[in-house]
């Protein structure tokens, strides 16, 4: 490399709070247990909150804590406004609301819009009678008969989780619509009385003091009409995979558009921000986030969370693992980091959430010797970044998956049950026997499980998350790797990453700088810089468990001044770097990584 050519197209410097902000997504059920019930709750949050502070969050993102019959942990909601039981009242939201706001934080909830639990009030008056009013607030729709006269689902759609998208309703004798569990039935978005009842719903918490909404599987409101069967990709099965038919349907950005014109427009500084899951065309996401569009301000786009997939794009048979390369990580990374960058396509930078196993785990290497260096090095790629920092519970602490060691009765998921049960059942159907090594394996790998047991803060009975039982076993590894054993000491993976936000936050060129990738076919380094205003920073990143190298040669060409070393994830290295150490060969050590900051670019 000779080099460093400028990027294609300067992004515009177009400031917002929420592009500066750290955001802390916190499961409510396994954060902190203040009662002793043994599931996390609004108070236990309340006491954290300077823990949060002190970390350097900035907003937290609460996973749903509305009123639910829990089928799918809170996803699946009986009642837009009011909290559940076992998480307080509203009383005690408006306290953590309150107690927030006044250290300068922000509280973002989680809007399930989609579809709602089966209990809530609309669902049982929609499938009450046929000719109630509120009967097509759902997708109702009249069984189908085959050749024998038995009666089958309206069409061959698979849902999410196991069996039929459909479930039969004895008493009006149709079937509802059902993308996940049959205790979430979908919303029909096409009904506009539908959309205006979901709109009231977010003026209640925006009124209330929400400060903005991550809108669960969003891309998901909009159906193809009709609702046709899908092609047959799996002759053996008796449902199909149907993303086809309602992954960014025809009518989803109008109702993102109506959303924002009708609610999001008439409130200052909140924050919006979509999942938007099978979604992998880069322009297809990019029309929920455009600024001119007028929808949503970013996506959780999942490329790199599919990285170590092995199994279809059937969302059951992700637990089957695959072997990444550096080289297919960085490029992911690097792509989502230059992407329409002038027209105002802003990222959402995360590597762990509630639906995804630890990334030290995944991502890093969870073995006693490299668990907290490669959890630092995580740590510095998210924040050298261009896009919104997501930090799930734990994360900042290196937190990894539990033990291969655990049964399939210590998971609590449905979608990690319902997969170990399917695969059971075809292998006794086609006598292939019951060992389900291979499935244990992959469910240790990647279950959503990993990252729901209860957070860890301190070496005392429950990881001191619960003084009762908790609802889901504690990781073993709670005596040493816990918030009490790190908070006080220098080079913790906690310590680690209160640096690595206030050096984000120091330096606004690792928030809003253009990135250029450096040596792509390099096949250990992740090498990058980000550049502002006459400033840069050079990411160095090892991503391998052993030494690596990369050749620079900065100052021979003269393209760094006044450089300094303002992050390293090894001790004992000079905070203070210069051109010398950068010319000729860079050794980096076994997950090393480097961050520096320089003024006096040139372009050559």
């Amino acid at each position: 490399m000779t080099t460093i050519p400028p990027p294609e197209n300067y992004a515009p410097l177009v400031r917002a709070w929420w592009k500066e902000a750290v955001i802390y997504q916190i499961y409510p059920s396994s954060f902190c247990d203040s009662n002793g019930d043994g599931i996390g709750d609004i108070n236990g949050i309340i006491s954290k909150l300077d823990y949060l502070k002190e970390l350097g969050a900035d907003a937290l993102w609460l996973s749903p804590i509305f009123k639910s019959p829990q089928k799918d942990m809170g996803y699946d909601i009986a009642d837009y406004q009011d909290i559940d039981p076992r998480y307080g009242t509203l009383e005690d939201w408006d306290r953590l609301a309150e107690a927030m706001h006044a250290r300068g934080m922000k509280i973002i909830m989680d809007l399930v819009a989609n579809h709602t639990s089966d209990e809530h009030e609309w669902f049982k008056e929609s499938r009450s009678s046929r000719t109630n009013p509120k009967r097509d607030w759902y997708y109702w729709r009249p069984p189908k008969y085959d050749a024998n006269g038995k009666r089958q689902p309206p069409n061959n759609w698979k849902s999410l989780f196991q069996g039929s998208a459909w479930e039969w309703d004895e008493t009006t004798q149709e079937y509802y619509l059902h993308l996940y569990v049959p205790g979430q039935p979908d919303l029909n978005w096409e009904n506009p009385v539908v959309r205006n009842a979901v709109y009231d719903m977010m003026r209640f918490w925006l009124d209330r003091g929400c400060d903005g909404f991550r809108m669960d599987v969003i891309n998901k409101i909009s159906k193809v009409p009709g609702l046709p069967d899908a092609p047959v990709t799996n002759p053996r099965e008796e449902f199909q995979v149907a993303h086809a038919f309602y992954v960014n349907g025809p009518r989803v950005h109008e109702f993102l558009q109506e959303m924002n014109r009708e609610v999001l427009s008439k409130y200052t500084d909140i924050m919006t921000v979509g999942e938007a899951p099978f979604t992998h065309d880069m322009y297809g996401l990019a029309a929920f986030v455009l600024p001119s569009n007028h929808e949503l301000n970013m996506v959780f786009q999942f490329q790199l969370m599919d990285l170590d997939a092995g199994g279809s794009r059937d969302a059951i048979r992700h637990y089957e693992p695959r072997t990444w390369t550096v080289r297919e990580f960085k490029g992911i990374i690097a792509k989502w980091q230059t992407f329409l960058r002038a027209e105002g396509f802003w990222n959402s930078v995360f590597i762990e959430n509630h639906d995804q196993a630890r990334s030290v785990s995944r991502f890093g290497n969870d073995s006693p010797q490299w668990r907290a260096r490669s959890a630092k090095l995580l740590a510095m790629l998210q924040v050298a970044q261009t896009g919104t920092i997501y930090v799930y519970q734990g994360e900042e602490l290196g937190l990894k998956n539990f033990p291969k060691s655990w049964g399939i009765e210590e998971y609590k998921d449905v979608a990690s049950i319902n997969y170990y049960n399917r695969v059971l059942a075809e292998r006794v159907e086609d006598g292939k026997g019951e060992d389900m090594s291979d499935v244990m394996d992959g469910l240790q790998k990647k279950a959503r499980d990993h990252a729901r047991t209860p957070m860890q803060w301190d070496a005392s009975t429950n990881a001191g998350f619960t003084s009762g039982t908790p609802w889901m076993r504690v990781n073993e590894d709670y005596m040493e790797w816990n918030a009490a054993a790190q908070r006080e000491v220098p080079d913790s993976v906690f310590s680690f990453w209160k640096e690595v936000l206030e050096v984000r936050k120091a330096n606004e060129v690792l928030i809003y700088g253009d990135f250029v990738l450096l040596d792509e076919p390099n096949e250990n380094i992740f090498a990058f810089t980000r550049s502002l205003n006459g400033e840069t920073a050079l990411v160095l990143l090892n991503l391998t468990e052993k030494e690596a190298a990369i050749e620079l040669h900065l100052k021979k060409i003269g393209l760094f001044e006044n450089i300094s070393l303002v992050l390293s994830n090894y001790e004992n290295v000079e905070k203070i770097g210069g051109a010398d150490s950068l010319d000729g060969t860079v050794r980096l050590l076994p997950y090393e990584g480097r961050i520096y900051i320089t003024t006096g670019l040139r372009w050559e």
